[in-house]
């Protein structure tokens, strides 16, 4: 399964969520229109926030932020 989920909730409550639960998280951002995207450490971790956001869980596709990497000549 995987460690990346979509939350209905905003990033700082995650955090504070995740920190709570000792969730270590791997990657973590806002998404455009509401929510956060999670991506936890661990599956073990996955497991545990799947379990704690189970009523907070975006099933359906979410739109997320276009990210640029800039050349690595800069």
């Amino acid at each position: 399964m995987s460690r990346a989920m979509n939350i209905l909730l905003d990033q700082d409550d995650v955090t504070e969520r995740c920190q709570k639960a000792g969730i270590a998280i791997s990657a973590i951002e806002p998404l455009p229109g509401a929510g956060t995207h999670l991506v936890c450490k661990t599956s073990e971790g996955a497991d545990e926030a799947r379990v704690k956001f189970k009523s907070f869980l975006i099933k359906q596709k979410v739109k997320r932020f276009a990210f640029y990497r800039a050349p690595s000549s800069w």
